[in-house]
């Protein structure tokens, strides 16, 4: 049976804090990482579920060890509490960009080698990774996502995979809405390209369905790929001209849902996942939201029910 973990995205908005906005949170994070991390793991705690996905700082792994002072003591916390690193999600290249320039890319492998050691001593294997965002769909001039730029991208994900393999852990390419990995084309794409030795696939339904794509027919295609998946839900695709600037991911937030109130077919989706029997953590993705404690029992609840149901239709 599938073990669920929340991407810590899910703490990110400032309510939670008491705090007036996102930058005053991340300087909270930075400046106090022991009390940040410890309210956020006693908040998971209680909530059910046991994973845990890093993401970008201060909620990833330089600042879970800032918080302990070690690996060693972040993973003590993590256990009296009945908690693990499900997975991290390396965040640098979604959020950077820049693929293809080699000094860039040199940085970037660096620092997902540290975040590979990192995730291997606490016992994940997954590391989760979106690439950079498409340009917005008037700019001058057009910016397409063609076979020359999927080449590229392929080869630094295989580069990428093949050095964090050696640490245990495998890549996991997210599909993250509006970047160069969220079209269903845009998946078939990358994913005939990269090497399935060294990159799996880490879906996420509701960055899917924002993207015009049906998300149980896309991961079928794909599902000997995929590694781990992000479980969310969406009200319904977002328009194909809208601005990708540096608001399209709270741009994002108002087509999100708690799962099961939008129009992702999660009968569909974990028949997909129960069927990939390798496959150990599903993660609830609830972006940013004030009151995590609720939003994640709520979808823990709505996603063990999907998987009592199917459960118990397979053996009649």
């Amino acid at each position: 049976m599938l073990a669920f973990g929340v991407d810590l995205i899910t703490f990110f908005h400032p309510c939670f804090w008491g705090m007036a906005d996102e930058q005053a949170v991340i300087a909270f994070g930075r400046d106090n990482p022991r009390p940040f991390w410890d309210r956020m793991l006693d908040t998971l705690q209680a909530s059910g579920v046991t994973g845990i996905e890093l993401t970008f700082d201060p909620f990833g792994p330089e600042g879970l060890i800032a918080a302990y002072g070690s690996v060693e003591a972040a993973r003590g916390e993590l256990d009296r509490r009945g908690l693990a690193i499900a997975s991290g999600f390396f965040a640098d290249v979604a959020i950077e960009g820049g693929m293809g320039d080699a000094q860039t890319e040199a940085r970037w492998l660096d620092r997902a080698e540290q975040t590979a050691r990192a995730l291997a001593a606490w016992g994940s294997d997954i590391m989760v990774m979106g690439l950079p965002m498409r340009t917005s769909w008037d700019a001058e001039p057009p910016v397409f996502i063609d076979l020359e730029y999927a080449r590229t991208a392929a080869d630094f994900c295989n580069r990428l995979g093949a050095l964090a393999l050696r640490h245990g852990v495998r890549l996991a390419l997210h599909t993250e809405a509006h970047s160069t990995f969220c079209q269903p084309r845009d998946i078939d794409l990358l994913l005939m390209l990269t090497d399935p030795v060294y990159v799996g696939f880490c879906p996420d339904s509701a960055h899917i369905l924002l993207s015009g794509g049906d998300p149980v027919t896309v991961v079928a295609r794909h599902i000997e790929r995929v590694v781990t998946a992000h479980w969310k839900d969406a009200k319904s695709a977002m328009p194909i001209n809208i601005p990708i600037d540096h608001g399209i991911h709270h741009a994002h937030r108002e087509y999100f849902c708690a799962i099961g109130e939008g129009t992702v077919d999660f009968d569909g989706w974990a028949a997909l996942m129960l069927a990939k029997t390798d496959q150990k953590w599903a993660i609830l993705e609830i972006d940013a939201v004030p009151d995590p404690l609720t939003e994640t029992r709520k979808s823990l609840a709505f996603a063990g029910a999907v998987l009592d149901r199917l459960s118990a239709e397979t053996a009649a």
